[in-house]
């Protein structure tokens, strides 16, 4: 198996939880989304991403305003709807979970019992 596979699919999996923690606090603009990532060591490509909020948006989880910018266009900024903040919630609980059985697991020798 090619380790580099299994980190992308995690990775691919954490994505949708990780945009969605970067929007608790504040709105944002994406390309302030993929450098936060970035800066987290989780390397996303605007291909990735425009998707992922489209959808998160079309979910409900997820409202956009547009904003003047001193340099160039307008940019859309995207913020947690409070649907959006529910679902965070539950995430943050799945993750909860699953973060203490990986521990539970690493952390501990198991004996197992091949009585046949």
């Amino acid at each position: 198996m090619n380790i580099d596979n299994a980190k992308s699919q995690m990775r691919k999996g954490m994505l949708e939880y990780c945009v969605l923690l970067l929007l608790r606090h504040q709105p944002a603009y994406a390309s302030d989304i993929i450098q936060k990532l970035k800066e987290a060591q989780l390397l996303v490509v605007e291909g990735t991403l425009y998707p992922l909020l489209t959808r998160l948006k079309n979910d409900g989880l997820l409202s956009y305003e547009w904003q003047e910018s001193t340099q160039g266009p307008p940019r859309k900024y995207y913020a947690l709807t409070e649907l959006g903040e529910s679902f965070l919630e539950g995430l943050d609980s799945a993750w909860n979970e699953l973060t203490n059985t990986v521990s539970h697991l690493k952390n501990k020798d198991f004996i197992i019992n091949n009585n046949v």
